[in-house]
């Protein structure tokens, strides 16, 4: 089987769940509280339950380049500054809009899909890289829009707003454990089995049910309009910024897995998050939730690609 077959035949059940939990919304009649039910289980108890057994061995794992950190988010800083200057020329966008237009383009959904996918392509090594990044992405991409719209509307930003931002950002699940598993692993502690164990099962659980949570919010998000404004932000976001964070980490010199597995996990379709901003802001929320749906449609085919094409320069 070709590298490009073995990639497909991996990535292929990862999207059935997906298309599996859309359906179960759209036909099944799984929406309101089910769906709120099972996405609140899915980030608050089975993907942390994984990143924390995942970080608790941190210590014994090879060591991950900080480069990596460099690498991500300086060309996601690049490639902000330019989606929102393209926003404003391609369409008329006012600060605050192209603000969360330049996020649809750097927003990844790092953890339902981003996790998952890294996991079953590129194998256990590369989740500490990721990992690294999942830690530090929402409080920085969170921050930057929050400055970005609200220096476009007032000329200001408020510490109080920074302060805000980063509290809600440690008091998140994911990131949560991610912080608490490292530490309890660079502190000598074990788990005891019995705890472990159930810990491990929650872990196996994490990836499906996350996959099937995503296909069902993708029902709630729908198509709605903006459709130029959201094919825009798609092409940014599967393409321009993953090549981007290649770049960088070509430059840099960073070790071939964690360059790959950065870059796969820049690929990775327009998160959601993105829709909590529109929501926030007051603003582009329907080429946002259109984006969404159509990035994460578009990455069953685009993140093969970018596998093997990163594989094979590595």
């Amino acid at each position: 089987m070709s590298g490009a077959a073995h990639l497909v035949a991996l990535t292929a059940p990862l999207f059935v769940l997906i298309g599996a939990g859309y359906a179960l919304a759209r036909f099944g009649g799984w929406t309101g509280p089910v769906a709120d039910a099972l996405s609140r289980f899915v980030f608050s108890v089975a993907v942390p339950a994984l990143l924390f057994r995942l970080m608790s061995g941190f210590e014994s794992a090879p060591a991950v380049d900080a480069r990596a950190l460099l690498a991500y988010f300086g060309a996601t800083f690049v490639v902000y500054a330019l989606a929102i200057a393209a926003g404003r020329a391609l369409f008329s966008l006012d600060g605050a809009s192209a603000s969360v237009f330049g996020m649809g383009g750097v927003f990844a959904n790092t953890v339902l899909l981003g996790v998952p996918l890294v996991r079953v392509t590129l194998g256990e090594p590369a989740m500490p890289a990721i990992s690294l990044v999942i830690v530090f992405n929402a409080l920085i991409l969170w921050t930057l829009v929050t400055v970005s719209v609200e220096w476009a509307r007032h000329r200001r930003a408020s510490l109080a707003g920074f302060a805000a931002t980063a509290r809600g950002v440690i008091a998140n699940p994911i990131v949560g454990s991610l912080l608490a598993g490292t530490l309890f692993g660079y502190a000598g502690l074990a788990l005891p089995s019995w705890i472990d164990s159930a810990l491990r099962m929650l872990a196996d659980a994490a990836i499906p049910l996350s996959l099937v949570a995503l296909g069902m919010s993708l029902c709630e998000y729908g198509v709605r309009g903006g459709w130029r404004a959201s094919l825009a932000m798609t092409l940014v976001k599967l393409a321009v910024l993953p090549a981007a964070v290649y770049a960088a980490a070509r430059a840099l010199g960073l070790p071939a897995l964690e360059t790959q597995a950065i870059t796969v996990l820049a690929a990775m379709p327009v998160g959601a998050n993105v829709y909590l901003m529109a929501k926030a802001f007051g603003t582009l929320g329907a080429p946002v939730s259109s984006s969404i749906v159509l990035s994460t449609a578009l990455c069953a085919v685009s993140a093969p690609l970018v596998i093997v094409l990163t594989g094979r320069a590595g």
